[in-house]
């Protein structure tokens, strides 16, 4: 199930890039919290306190108590987590969606895989996971943090799609026939080229064209 975790927020006035840029400096991360039926609320977050409270649990899956202003707590799951490209570890805006207990939410979840493939145990097989998410409609209380599927079983050239997963209180959302993972064959090594001897230039044959009999014969020789 999904973990619980506490946010402390404050409403934002100003927005922009240039304000969010001086939130940053100050330790404060700019966000925003929306969702049922609420318009868009610009918020505030202390940087530290939600890098400390996204330790050790999955942010994708895990609804928070969100308290605003000091209002009564509202849950919310994180939608989005902007991160900067050169440094990963600076988060640069938070995305909030408030949920209600007795509605459904849909979100994505990892998608574990289990085991090692007989296909490539045995017979030296690269397993393919082309799948990594699952798209799943779920009430926010049974929102599960990932869900597994065990490959163990798995021969080469074969198959597991979405139809072999299974979630407990929710509804998969993604095509029944979608491949989750394959194993294939190993790439055969290609044999080197046969490199073809190249046969050394004969020498050139000298032609020397014979002179007539008596030619160069008795001449004088040159006077000193």
């Amino acid at each position: 199930m999904a973990q619980q975790a506490n946010l402390e927020a404050t409403t934002r006035t100003q927005t922009g890039k240039g304000a969010a840029r001086s939130l940053r400096r100050q330790g404060k991360i700019p966000g925003v919290i929306y969702g049922h039926d609420r318009a868009a609320e610009p918020v505030v977050v202390d940087t530290s306190a939600l890098k400390k409270m996204l330790v050790g649990i999955s942010a994708g899956t895990t609804v928070f108590d969100v308290v605003v202003d000091g209002r009564p707590a509202v849950k919310a799951l994180i939608r989005e987590l902007q991160r900067d490209s050169v440094r990963p570890g600076e988060i640069l805006h938070l995305d909030l969606y408030e949920v209600r207990a007795d509605e459904t939410v849909t979100l994505s979840i990892p998608i574990h895989l289990v085991g090692i493939p007989d296909g490539v145990r045995n017979f030296g097989g690269v397993l393919d996971h082309v799948l990594r998410e699952l798209e799943i409609e779920v009430l926010p209380a049974d929102i599960p943090e990932h869900v597994e599927l065990d490959v163990t079983n798995l021969a080469i050239g074969h198959s597991l799609f979405v139809r072999d997963l299974k979630v407990e209180k929710a509804e998969i959302l993604n095509d029944p026939d979608t491949p989750v993972c394959t194993v294939v064959a190993p790439r055969a090594e290609e044999a080197p080229a046969p490199v073809e001897e190249v046969a050394a230039p004969a020498e050139p044959e000298l032609i020397r064209k014979p002179k007539p009999e008596g030619e160069g014969e008795g001449e004088a020789e040159p006077k000193a």
